[in-house]
């Protein structure tokens, strides 16, 4: 179903009460303003595990269809057997009524062999396997050390079997400037590596810069494409720094730049299939995120399809959000679009300051502020 915006009248008297309605000031009736969209899919996802898998998992199942599993626990999903049983804990979690499907992966190490990728794509349930460089990220330390020394035997694998490499597209060298870690990330692995092996099909997960996005634009359509955050389509480095530090605005890739943020928007919003959604929704709990050494993360997943759209609709791009949100990813995994669809209600209200999440809490992207849309 094609991407609409449908505007009905509402009295005030059934509105009232309701945040997600914004009513004109003095008058009888109200519009609400609806945008009905394909059912979207999340293609980078952190649902965690034990508690915190309970606590956040709810906020996905009954806004995407699917996601793409990201395989960074403790310890790593590096295994199939590993992937089925973290996929047989997501399961239980479900709604009975759900039909949520975890799409799993794998965690490569520079212990990864040729028979794991291939009990993957039998398995049918590995989707995709994940690259960390070691110790670019949160629980990347089993993360490969060395691509091309190590791991190129698998990739060739990979190619075989039609499994996707989806990268943490960051250099781990702490030499480098961390504004400068992606494009030297491009520069001395994604280049070489496209040169190496043209068939490998790569995701690039989290994009954050205008050099990510001259690089997709450089390579055949279809071999390379990106996910990307609503952090880094809504967010520029300022927003980590302004008031005093703001550790929930803290995240690996770090935002970057406003040059970067607007090269971003103009790729998503251009039409191109090459970028899709994807969330990297993160949650951390609150006291190790307000610590003296804060964890990387933003936890978007309650307000992410609404933070799309206001994304979306800041540049007047609406009519490219379904195909965004709802058509790129399954196509570039050559799996089916969903038939289904959800619908987004034009109106301010205020994001909650914090979520529970286990003992604790977990504050969310936008805590505390307005937002323009909301989910019906």
């Amino acid at each position: 179903m094609s991407l609409k915006k449908v505007t009905m009248p509402l009295s005030h008297q059934e509105s009232s009460g309701s945040s997600s309605l914004d009513v004109a000031a003095g008058s009888s009736r109200s519009v609400k303003q609806l945008l009905t969209i394909t059912q979207p899919d999340d293609w980078h996802l952190h649902l965690r595990d034990n508690d915190g898998l309970a606590a956040v998992a709810p906020h996905r199942f009954s806004v995407f269809k699917r996601a793409i599993i990201m395989p960074n626990l403790k310890p790593p999903v590096t295994t199939v057997a590993a992937a089925v049983s973290y996929r047989e804990r997501i399961l239980r979690v479900l709604p009975s009524d759900s039909d949520f499907e975890p799409l799993m992966t794998l965690y490569l190490t520079d212990a990864t062999t040729k028979d794991e990728i291939q009990r993957a794509r039998k398995s049918g349930l590995v989707k995709a396997v994940k690259l960390y460089p070691a110790g670019a990220t949160t629980n990347s330390q089993a993360g490969v050390t060395d691509l091309f020394g190590n791991c190129m035997p698998v990739l060739e694998e990979m190619v075989k079997q039609g499994l996707p490499l989806l990268v943490h597209g960051e250099v781990a060298d702490s030499s480098v400037d961390i504004f400068d870690r992606e494009r030297v990330f491009i520069e001395t692995v994604l280049e070489p590596l496209v040169r190496k092996l043209p068939q490998l099909q790569i995701v690039m997960e989290h994009i954050t810069t205008k050099d990510a996005v001259d690089f997709i634009s450089s390579v055949p359509e279809g071999t390379v494409a990106a996910t990307v955050t609503p952090q880094h389509l809504l967010l520029n480095r300022n927003a980590i720094f302004q008031g005093g530090l703001q550790p929930h605005n803290y995240c690996l890739p770090v935002l970057k730049r406003e040059l970067h943020r607007q090269a971003l928007v103009a790729a998503v919003t251009s039409g191109s299939p090459r970028y899709f959604l994807g969330t990297d929704s993160a949650p951390h709990e609150r006291l190790t995120k307000e610590a003296p050494c804060g964890c990387a993360g933003i936890f978007s997943a309650p307000i992410a399809l609404p933070l799309y759209a206001q994304a979306f609709e800041e540049v007047g791009a609406l009519d490219k959000l379904e195909a965004f949100a709802s058509f790129n990813g399954p196509d570039f995994y050559q799996l089916p679009r969903n038939s289904s669809t959800i619908t987004l209600v034009k109106g301010a209200w205020s994001v909650p300051h914090q979520y529970g999440f286990g003992s604790g809490s977990v504050v969310p992207m936008w805590a505390g502020q307005n937002i323009n849309w909301s989910l019906k």
